[in-house]
């Protein structure tokens, strides 16, 4: 296991694609798989479909140098990662079809000796899962392959860094797998590398997740507190702040994103009796964003009733938290789409973006000289220290003000 393995990475998005990069600037042959084919043929210009520094620097490199090729067709290699999404179906209950589809999809070009990583979030024991699949259709495969499980935990914004430097906990589906996705690893992450087993790894992920969403929850019921008995929850939390052994979190629109608004609902789904606080934390995160918006409503109906005529709204930030692009889950997005929903002429301002569906972008001076009601929803540095001229009425859900 001393020479260079190739590599598989089936997942070009948010994780898939800076993890193939990373690993690929490190002199490893990758091939990145993606079910889209505008994807890969932007990766294979040199270019990238999503918005993360020092990625379409380091893109451009590796696929001038030849390190990475992107197809929409596994191929074979000794190393094989799995980075695609694992939605919600019914009633949060989390969907591993397209970790499914993966494993499938990479199953003709497996052999023996090779290593199959997953790295999407997945309930407990969906490493397991994946290891039946491709024993039943490969029997030959059984005791020659190596299977493992290991969780980014990276901070969109700073993906690149975070993939290299951040600590992993990668667990195997025996010892032996464990061992060799250590080596595997230690190519290109310069973190310490923890051994467990794979549900353990599983289970870490949520956790981590789960614990982020509960401290947020904390300051969102707190912003709404706060705000019924006329405190300004910024100043409180700075002071409280001040205590060597209390770090409250800074309170916002909701919780978005394909992780902490996700995350934990794996958890409750399994373990629905033992989870109250998990579940809680959820239902007050979705809940703040459900308050911004009548807050929002009530200060366009006090409008109305003192102008004669209807508010427009500037929506401040439409991605799921500051300086990405990223709209999965996002409660900004989710308010200004209620707001339309609703009847409000809404002006999206979103700086990280150029175009959207629903919403024709405008500039962040658009937004202020038309829109009536300010409301700051994301904590974009570009909205920082912004003038906005005194005859607005400004809602500031996150921080930007002050």
């Amino acid at each position: 296991m001393d020479s260079k393995p190739s590599v598989v990475m089936v997942g070009l998005g948010y994780i898939g694609l800076p993890t193939a990069a990373l690993i690929a600037s490190k002199g490893l042959q990758v091939t990145g798989v993606d079910i889209h084919q505008n994807v890969v043929d932007t990766i294979n210009r040199g270019e990238i479909h999503i918005v993360e520094p020092d990625l379409d620097g380091l893109v451009h490199h590796v696929v001038k140098e030849k390190y990475l090729k992107a197809t929409t067709s596994p191929v074979a290699a000794d190393v094989y990662l799995i980075a695609v999404p694992t939605p919600f179906k019914g009633d949060h209950e989390p969907d591993i079809t397209y970790v499914e589809s993966a494993t499938r999809a990479i199953l003709p070009t497996l052999n023996e000796g090779c290593l199959v990583i997953i790295e999407s979030t997945s309930p407990v024991g969906t490493t397991e899962k994946m290891q039946k699949v491709i024993f039943d259709e490969r029997p030959e495969l059984m005791g020659k392959i190596s299977m493992a499980y290991c969780p980014e935990r990276v901070l969109p914004g700073n993906v690149i860094h975070e993939l290299e430097h951040n600590d992993r906990a990668i667990g195997g589906i025996d010892e032996a797998s464990t061992e060799k996705a250590i080596w595997f690893y230690r190519h290109f992450v310069k973190g310490a590398l923890h051994k467990t087993n794979a549900k353990t790894a599983e289970m870490c992920k949520l956790v981590e997740n789960s614990s982020r969403d509960v401290q947020i929850a904390f300051a969102n019921e707190l912003s709404m507190i706060c705000d019924k008995a006329g405190i300004n929850v910024w100043e409180l939390i700075d002071l409280a702040n001040k205590h060597p052994r209390v770090n409250i979190l800074q309170p916002g629109t909701g919780v978005g994103g394909h992780c902490i608004a996700v995350d934990p609902w794996f958890i409750v789904s399994e373990f629905p009796e033992e989870s109250k606080i998990i579940r809680a934390a959820r239902e007050i995160n979705n809940f703040k964003t459900e308050w911004v918006i009548e807050k929002v409503k009530n200060a366009a109906l006090q409008f109305k009733l003192d102008n004669g005529r209807e508010a427009k709204i500037s929506c401040m930030g439409l991605a799921f938290k500051p300086n990405i692009d990223d709209l999965r889950e996002s409660p900004a997005l989710y308010v200004a789409e209620s707001l339309v929903h609703h009847g409000h002429e809404v002006i999206a301002v979103e700086p990280n973006i150029e175009g959207h569906n629903s919403f024709d972008m405008r500039s962040i001076e658009n937004g202020k000289e038309e829109g009536d009601i300010i409301v700051f929803l994301v904590a974009h540095s570009e909205f920082k220290n912004t003038e906005i001229p005194t005859d607005k009425i400004v809602m500031d859900f996150c921080n930007v003000i002050n």
